[in-house]
């Protein structure tokens, strides 16, 4: 195992296991408060005694945590409700700046950083795109703009951020060819450790997950998590990743490879089996402009316009929909998920496409003995990766799994 990916593996299992039950009161106290902030996301606005009857909590429980939470700055006060005896109800939001948090998204082509608020709204990003990634380069990117972006912050706000999550394809240097990089300049990856390049000149704590994943924990989180208890989750960028979410949880497996769905077998456009990898990226798309003689640099230097790509770019998500169809079919026949979401790192409309594309290739498939899923467009879009690694520190601080909502008050 890299240096890399044990560091990633030692920090993601620190967050799940400060999401266990307290034995301790001030365990106890802190787990409630999660508990209540992470309801508050799910649900939306939410008054005193709705949190009291989700959690099982006494009302008097509930007032006290919620007082203090609105005095942390964390929770809101909106319009009273006046029913027809009594106080007027009155609903509790997330006060959008009640903490913050930075995502760096590492991809093949762009570095991203975004600064995330409270409710999931970007406020700044940064953006450089390279025509491969190199680590020096990177944390410079990351350690210039972190620091730029901190000094623009008011005083409150700083002392608001609770940490920066890392999105990165893991062992990168086994993608040299694919990026059309030296295979010499990308092998310098195998030592690099990205949480001790940045945490060392950082006050707050920083956590590293692979770059799907996280699209997937941000689309959990802030975009179709409430709509969709279990779903299978597909994030389109150069090279295809995604996610299981079972139960309003990501399910990483025994290995931490659930959802490695880039090696899923599909059929070729020649009829033989190739991995799905090769066959749904935008990889593939820059392959074939390229050999056309047109200019792929669009693809990442306007990401939200992709207008003049025309004949190739409707044969590319014809394609890609035909492999998503046998993919989702495939995933469906193991687990009977009511929905498969589709995001990437394209325009709206080239998203809106891939998935009606998508579900015309689903109804021409022989799916006797399947229940067949919602497709349906994803709601985090061309920054899931970078909110989803913004995410973390979140998940770390504030927010429980979504399975602890009903079941696991104290």
């Amino acid at each position: 195992m890299s240096v890399v990916a044990g560091r990633k593996e030692h920090r993601v299992k620190d967050i799940a296991l400060r999401h266990g039950r307290g034995s301790k009161q001030g365990d106890v106290r802190a787990h409630n408060e999660r508990l209540m902030l992470s309801l508050v996301r799910r649900h939306g606005a939410l008054a005193k005694a709705e949190i009291a009857r989700l959690t099982g909590l006494s009302p008097q429980t509930v007032s006290v945590i919620m007082r203090k939470l609105e005095e942390e700055g964390l929770l809101a006060r909106g319009t009273p409700v006046r029913g027809r005896v009594g106080q007027p109800s009155i609903p509790m939001t997330l006060a959008p700046d009640g903490a913050f948090s930075l995502g760096l998204k590492i991809g093949r082509r762009s570095v991203d950083l975004v600064l995330m608020d409270f409710v999931g709204r970007v406020r700044e990003t940064r953006r450089r795109n390279y025509a491969w990634p190199l680590p020096g380069a990177v944390l410079d990117f990351a350690r210039v703009e972190i620091a730029a972006l901190l000094s623009d912050l008011p005083a409150a706000q700083r002392a608001r951020i609770v940490g920066l999550g890392i999105a990165s394809p893991f062992e990168l240097w086994n993608w040299a060819d694919e990026v059309g990089a030296p295979q010499t300049e990308m092998d310098a990856w195998r030592d690099v450790d990205l949480l001790a390049g940045l945490e060392s000149g950082l006050p707050f704590p920083v956590f590293l997950q692979n770059d799907a994943t996280a699209a997937c924990v941000a689309e959990v989180v802030f975009g179709r998590g409430s709509a969709f208890k279990d779903f299978f989750y597909f994030f389109i960028g150069f090279f295809i990743g995604g996610g299981v979410v079972i139960d309003g949880a990501v399910f990483t497996g025994s290995g931490g490879n659930a959802g490695a769905i880039g090696s899923m077998p599909v059929l070729g456009r020649t009829g033989k089996p190739v991995q799905l990898i090769d066959a749904a990226s935008i990889c593939l798309l820059e392959s074939r402009l390229k050999a056309a003689r047109i200019d792929p640099s669009p693809l990442w230097l306007q990401p939200d316009n992709w207008d003049g790509f025309g004949k190739i770019l409707d044969a590319w998500i014809a394609d890609i929909a035909r492999n998503l169809a046998h993919a989702i079919a495939a995933a469906c026949s193991v687990i009977d998920f009511p929905a498969a979401i589709i995001d990437g790192g394209f325009p709206p409309r080239v998203r809106q496409r891939i998935v009606a594309a998508t579900k015309a290739a689903m109804s021409k498939l022989d799916l006797q003995g399947l229940n067949p899923p919602a497709i349906v467009e994803g709601e985090a879009g061309q920054n899931a990766r970078a909110i989803g690694g913004a995410c973390l520190p979140l998940l770390n601080r504030h927010i429980l799994d979504q399975t602890s909502f009903m079941k696991d008050a104290v």
